[in-house]
């Protein structure tokens, strides 16, 4: 498969060679080659044609381009290679060429080796997306104490654990690799039916056919043909997609985090990787801006996958042909993303002391919330959030401390400074001391994702 330069900056080679066209051929090849054995040892053709016709069945035997060419016109890939298959077997013995293909369509050929390749893809992501989440497990465990400033619609909200932020990354990522694994296991299925899904020209040794076949290929044995019963495919697909949207969530952030007014967070440096063609003190965050691109155009190929699924009766027209070519890009732009995601986070640099000074900055107002509770406990919950109305607008306005402010406040009134210990109030502007409920939350989650880690 050939991919744009722009596509091709956003992905990895190893993702592009797995749906390249020489490697979708040769598992065409692969299931013309199971499907002739398969026959041969229920009785179907016999066993000398089927050994012809799979030393034929190499890839390299045939002229690749001229074959995708030549499907333009036929309207399947399948048809061409299957009369160069048919041709090269008759060079050598015109009785055996008559066996190839038998009983076979041209959907069944294409489907099973979409199958075959992403069986391929998802090893890779797998693969990929271990490393990613072992990297986010161990940054979550180192940083479980590390106070960082949480932030809700753009600002900043409160202190929290930056190890429970990393397990908030983490854990969508473990469960997104489950549901590939379980989704997989019903998706990945051989496709056999014939002209219309019925076997009929393998007459009552159809099922058993299949069977052998989907053994060969390491697949498993449909119910039934799936030529138009799309649906657990396109989950496969859809798992893919909310994997894409949760690693576009980590990069959202990490890429904010990263901004040079913020500096919490930093993606490794190296010779040319995030640099600048005119300004040399640039550090651009080129890993989430490759997970964020293929972020963006993911939720495309999911839909094109939902909205080609009304296949007409018993073989689809245009919409199957659809799903065929979207399907690898998604494959594709995920690799991309994990790839890109796992080399920023194994060389991630923390910030800690830039996450102090952030909420250092802020003059206390990050523990509003905390003392507006603290002081609902004496003067009640209504007094109290309007007494720190009052008192975060002053230090808005005059970037006097809070605590300082909170403290003047309880010494001016004689009900609160009675009752009000100053001691207790200083622990809740402590950055340290507010981590704890986040990292306490994130210490009983992590070993549950550590341990579903596949």
């Amino acid at each position: 498969m050939s991919v744009s330069i722009f596509d091709s900056f956003l992905t990895t080679t190893e993702i592009i060679r797995v749906f390249d066209d020489a490697a979708v051929i040769q598992a065409m090849l692969q299931f013309e080659k199971a499907l002739a054995l398969a026959q041969a040892a229920e009785g179907i053709i016999p066993k000398d044609a089927a050994q012809l016709i799979a030393r034929h069945c190499d890839a390299q035997r045939y002229d690749i381009p001229t074959i995708v060419t030549a499907s333009r016109r036929a309207g399947s890939i399948a048809i061409p290679l299957v009369k160069d298959l048919i041709n090269s077997v008759a060079m050598e013995d015109k009785e055996a060429a008559r066996h190839a293909h038998w009983g076979s369509t041209s959907q069944d050929v294409i489907d099973t080796a979409t199958v075959l390749v992403t069986r391929d893809a998802l090893v890779l992501l797998n693969t990929t997306l271990s490393r990613l989440i072992k990297h986010l497990l161990t940054l979550a465990e180192n940083h479980l104490d590390t106070p960082v400033l949480a932030r809700t619609l753009m600002q900043p909200a409160q202190v929290t654990s930056l190890g429970f932020k990393f397990t908030g990354w983490v854990a969508p990522l473990v469960r997104a690799q489950e549901r590939l694994r379980v989704q997989a296991q019903h998706a990945l299925q051989l496709q056999l039916g014939g002209a219309v899904g019925t076997l009929a020209v393998m007459g009552e040794k159809g099922p058993a056919v299949v069977r052998r076949v989907a053994a060969e290929l390491n697949l498993a044995e449909p119910q039934s043909s799936w030529q138009t019963q799309r649906d657990e495919w396109v989950r496969l697909g859809l798992e893919v997609a909310v994997l894409v949207g949760s690693l576009g969530k980590i990069a959202k952030d990490l890429s904010l985090m990263a901004q040079g007014e913020i500096a919490e967070l930093a993606e490794p440096t190296g010779k040319g990787r995030g640099g600048s063609s005119a300004m040399p003190h640039k550090r651009n965050p080129v890993s989430c801006m490759t997970a964020l691109a293929v972020a963006g155009r993911v939720p495309q190929h999911a839909a094109a996958l939902l909205a080609n699924m009304g296949q007409e009766h018993e073989r689809g027209l245009g919409n199957w042909q659809a799903e065929l070519a979207e399907w690898p890009r998604l494959f594709i732009g995920a690799h991309g993303a994990l790839a890109a995601l796992t080399e920023a986070i194994g060389g991630l640099q923390v910030d800690n002391a830039r996450m102090l000074r952030n909420i250092d900055a802020l003059h206390g107002l990050v523990f509003a919330e905390a003392v507006t509770i603290y002081l609902a406990s004496v003067i009640g919950r209504p007094q109290a959030h309007q007494m720190m109305e009052e008192l975060t607008r002053h230090t808005i306005a005059t970037g006097e401390p809070l605590r300082d402010v909170v403290a003047s406040a309880i010494k001016a009134d004689p009900v609160l400074h009675k009752k009000i210990d100053l001691s207790t109030l200083d622990t809740l502007f402590d950055a340290a001391a507010a981590t704890e409920c986040g990292a306490a939350l994130a210490r009983r989650q992590l070993p549950q994702l550590r341990a579903a880690l596949t």
